[in-house]
């Protein structure tokens, strides 16, 4: 008959909004060992698996610290809290009112990207359910000072903010079909008490092109411009311990992180969204259909496969949302970097040297290129009938950092790409992305100044010859990077910014961190002769970051930072 073997939880602390599925490992009547959920719906030869959740109430009280969410909260003065962290305020140059943002509301011109402790907000992750659950809480058991209230009757929970500081118990049990009566022993695991889910300090739009220094993100308040926003998310095949030990393995997991990711996303309220590591899985099974809740489209293409040699749905790929109210979708370019490496291998690369250059060209890199229609008014000029268009391309250049040849290629050849789009319309462009390049890098001087110094020590690493010469690297699109524009704008709060801009290159000091590497590898790069930056998402500071840990981290579910920019399209001169 139907057995369970064995019943273990995936991680060892439960969070407010991101469900548990525990591991249940079932003997199957044939002797076969199977993980498959076996429900009353479909029973296996006459019996079924039952589920069911407890909250385990004590009648001693126990309080959460909500600076460490996962120790139990201790009894502070507040003068002396603050007066700590306003210590800390003097000596950092910090703004009071950062600091203490994540323990307040926030005001105008600050996108909240934490995760609200109120049971609306955190009751069930979006599409999922607790199973069926009665009307009032049943009692099932009061022994020691202890109160058993079932709250599920599913494999999958979501804890929700009734739960904080309780502990869960998941049961499950074989019950004959038939007779709906149990066989067998109650297997039964005990979760730690249920936390709530960190919360980020929330970052502003800061202005860089108005003398509105409050940078609202409202859709009414800029009906005629449009933000866009790149991130790469960390796809879940590369976020193991092994890799960030320093992050608890509750916060790594990714039941957690997409919940985090999403509500971040969300919150951000950008009209164009461009992610990198993006797994195909995740994309079909979750973001497609949860920011389809939210008015946007989705655009994906998944990295091509003759290196990668794991599961299939497990490999990563960028993916384009746009809001449906503003844009629509005209056409989609991709493109693919092995296609390109093979046509080059067979044009310059000689008989006996083909295979070795192909080993060192296919990387399974591509490139998401998406044309949009703008909805809300263009600036037309002389021509306010024409249509807005707007290009925006989305990759991730994913490339060892010995291979500095192959990386300036394919940044070369995407561009050579884009240049023939601009060619055939007159189309503001954005190349979004994570190119592991840092700044002074070839592949960024080519993106930022169209060209590559024939001297660059970079162009030393070329075994194959595909970068001679020198002179050929180059294009014709005006791409100036957004963020540059914290270290040319005028306004309010762009001092505190300019302090996390490098001076020698104009770039963030960092949008990677984690405890090996910090440095910019991700980029907002736009054509300066048809869109104007208006105002930009603020960047972390590294301090703040590393006091405790690096990315990810129970606040940040990325290693990278999201970058955010708002743009406006210049007006139309009629030629």
């Amino acid at each position: 008959m139907l057995t369970v073997l064995r019943v273990h939880l995936p991680s060892e602390i439960p969070v407010v909004g991101c469900e548990i599925t525990p591991y249940v490992l079932l003997r199957r009547p044939d002797n076969s060992i199977v993980t498959e959920d076996v429900p009353e719906s479909a029973p296996l030869d006459g019996y079924f698996i039952r589920y069911k959740w407890y909250r385990i109430q004590s009648d001693k009280k126990v309080a959460v610290c909500s600076v460490h969410p996962t120790e139990f909260a201790t009894l502070q003065c507040l003068g002396c809290l603050k007066a700590k962290y306003l210590n800390a305020v003097n000596e950092n140059g910090a703004e009071e009112e950062e600091l203490f943002g994540r323990f307040g509301s926030s005001g105008s011109g600050v996108i909240n990207t934490g995760l609200s402790v109120s049971t609306s907000n955190l009751g069930h992750s979006p599409g999922l359910t607790n199973g069926p659950v009665p009307l009032y809480p049943l009692s099932s058991e009061r022994n020691s000072g202890e109160t058993w209230f079932e709250v599920g009757r599913s494999r999958t929970y979501t804890p929700t903010a009734d739960d904080i500081a309780h502990v869960l118990k998941f049961e499950c049990v074989v019950v004959d079909a038939e007779t709906r009566i149990p066989v067998g022993a109650v297997n039964s695991i005990m979760t730690s008490r249920v936390i709530p889910a960190p919360s980020p300090s929330p970052r502003r739009m800061i202005q860089v092109n108005s003398v509105d220094v409050l940078g609202h993100l409202d859709s009414e308040s800029r009906t005629s411009t449009f933000t866009v926003l790149s991130y790469n998310i960390l796809a879940d095949t590369y976020a193991t311990s092994d890799v960030y030990s320093y992050c608890p393995s509750w916060a790594l997991s990714w039941p957690y992180r997409r919940q985090n990711l999403l509500r971040e996303i969300i919150n951000y309220h950008a009209d164009i969204i461009c992610l990198q590591e993006v797994q195909s899985d995740h994309f079909d099974e979750f973001f497609a259909p949860e920011l389809d809740k939210h008015g946007y489209q989705a655009l994906y293409k998944k990295r091509t496969s003759e290196v990668y040699t794991g599961n299939p749905q497990s490999i990563d790929g960028c993916a384009t949302f746009f809001r449906r109210e503003r844009f629509s979708h005209v056409k989609k370019y991709e493109v693919e970097f092995n296609k390109a490496a093979q046509s080059l291998t067979e044009a310059v690369i000689a008989t006996g040297q083909k295979k070795v250059a192909l080993s060192r060209l296919i990387k399974d890199n591509i490139a998401l290129i998406a044309v949009l229609e703008a909805k809300f008014g263009n600036s037309g000029g002389d021509n306010p009938g024409k249509r807005q268009l707007l290009c925006v391309a989305n990759t991730h250049v994913n490339v060892h950092p010995d291979l500095k040849d192959v990386k300036l290629w394919q940044v070369h050849t995407l561009l050579k790409g884009l240049e023939k789009i601009a060619v055939s319309a007159d189309i503001p462009m954005l190349v979004c992305g994570d190119f592991n390049a840092l700044p002074g890098s070839a592949p960024h001087s080519l993106l930022a100044m169209g060209k590559v110094d024939q001297l660059h020590p970079d162009l030393a690493i070329d075994p194959l010859g595909i970068l001679r010469p020198a002179s050929k690297l180059t294009h014709q699109l005006p791409l100036v990077s957004a963020y540059s524009s914290f270290a040319r704008g005028v306004g309010f709060g762009l001092e505190q910014q300019r302090r996390r801009i490098d001076p020698a290159t104009n770039e963030p000091l960092f949008t990677n961190c984690t405890r090996d590497f910090i440095g910019t590898l991700d980029y907002i790069f736009y054509t300066a002769d048809s869109l104007t930056v208006e105002s930009l998402l603020e960047l972390l500071d590294e301090e703040s970051l590393r006091k405790d840990t690096a990315l990810p981290s129970p606040e940040w579910s990325s290693d990278h930072i999201a970058l955010l920019a708002e743009f406006r399209c210049k007006p139309r001169i009629r030629r």
